[in-house]
């Protein structure tokens, strides 16, 4: 029998009284208040630090191992190597082991572009100041509008591997980084963007969602059946979301129905397909917060996936469920450690957020709220889907911002 000493009374008491005082100020509409409450010193000073830094696209690294264009995207397989026993031939596969030789400086100018647009846009949004939204558009217009510096509208030289290819349907994953920048670009082109530069922004995306749909990579990535058809998805699902395309939306919707969800989630709430890779542990932390993010933005089309659930229970929240106490407690973890990276995870994950607010449970939010929202791993960088979550949670109400 263990006795109940005066201190552990007032511990327990204490932490009982948090936890109340914490569900008590977080009604279940209040995702946004939580999100701005958390984040906005945090966003800020990100973002008045970035007020500093001038847009960069891949046209501002050209490379000669690129196949294509100044205006085309490159990038190379991240887990290929040259063969100790071939030094000048095919490049092979150690799955897992990133390569530092290889050519990344076009995804970098993505990552920066994906972490610099969104936090001046939110910023815009919890402030106000146009100086915030006039940066965060001037890497709009940068990008995809302005015909001296905008990328090509595919991913034709993605992943790449030596000797073997020119780029892979794999490579469609890199441009996961542009989901939230079209979220954030949804929120700020309205109202600072003029008509000229929306319609070509859309243009743009409208290009880029038709490659991904028609091509044969395109293809090939969204009918991949692990973490790369989720990945594929909330891209399609957030440029048709920004171009007003409401068929794919559905097609999206659907696919998660008929395919995510049986065919990649274990009974357990697990995804075997990820548990089963040399990094088991970040891949399923990946594939639950693209796969949560994928079930916010289609929210307010129909139903929402959050309560989609199979006969079997198998649904989002059960995949939240197996996730949350070793997010929690990496210690816990059952099975394997990553080959590499572990000891950076984990950090902040918007899908314990997004399922904390629509599952209801508080000790998800509670969790979040302290858990690393900026880690500096190149590697956990990569595989971040969602830096600014405020933008994904932002109340209709706000959707027309006034900016000074």
């Amino acid at each position: 029998m263990i006795r109940l000493t005066r201190r552990m009374f007032c511990c327990q008491t204490a932490a009982c009284l948090t936890h109340f005082a914490f569900a008590d100020a977080l009604k279940p509409t209040d995702g946004y208040a939580l999100v701005a409450r958390t984040d906005r010193t945090r966003i800020i000073e990100a973002a008045t630090r970035y007020l500093d830094l001038r847009p960069h696209t891949i046209t501002s690294y050209p490379t000669s191992r690129s196949p294509g264009g100044v205006h085309d995207y490159f990038s190379q397989a991240d887990y290929f190597w040259p063969n100790p026993q071939d030094p000048g031939g095919k490049y092979i596969n150690r799955d897992g082991q990133s390569n530092p030789d290889n050519f990344n400086d076009h995804r970098k100018a993505m990552i920066a572009l994906s972490i610099q647009m969104p936090a001046l846009t939110a910023a815009w949004v919890l402030t106000g100041d146009r100086r915030y939204g006039r940066l965060a558009g001037d890497h709009l217009r940068a990008w995809f509008i302005d015909p001296d510096t905008r990328m090509n509208p595919n991913l034709e030289y993605s992943q790449g591997v030596h000797g073997v290819s020119t780029g892979r349907s794999y490579g469609i994953i890199d441009t996961l980084h542009l989901v939230e920048v079209a979220r954030a670009a949804s929120i700020l082109s309205p109202t600072l963007l003029n008509a000229t530069e929306q319609q070509a922004l859309q243009d743009w995306f409208r290009a880029y969602l038709h490659w991904m749909k028609t091509s044969d990579k395109g293809i090939a990535e969204r009918d991949t059946v692990n973490n790369h058809a989720v990945c594929w998805a909330l891209q399609a699902a957030e440029f048709a979301r920004l171009i007003g395309d409401q068929d794919t939306r559905e097609e999206v919707r659907t696919q998660y129905k008929t395919l995510f969800v049986p065919g990649q989630m274990a009974l357990d709430g697990s995804f075997p397909k990820e548990l089963a890779r040399t990094k088991p542990y970040s891949y399923s932390i990946f594939n639950f917060d693209t796969m949560a993010t994928l079930c916010q933005s289609l929210e307010g089309d129909g139903p929402s996936l959050y309560s989609f659930v199979l006969p079997d229970g198998r649904g989002i929240c059960k995949a939240a469920a197996f996730l949350y106490p070793y997010l929690l407690d990496k210690g816990t973890w059952p099975y394997k450690q990553d080959i590499e990276h572990f000891a950076s995870l984990p950090v902040r994950s918007p899908g314990l957020l997004f399922s904390g607010l629509a599952c209801h449970h508080q000790e998800y939010l509670q969790l979040w709220t302290k858990l690393n929202p900026d880690p500096t791993d190149p590697e956990i960088i990569r595989n971040f889907p969602v830096r600014q979550p405020l933008l994904w949670v932002r109340p209709p109400s706000r959707s027309k911002q006034k900016a000074r």
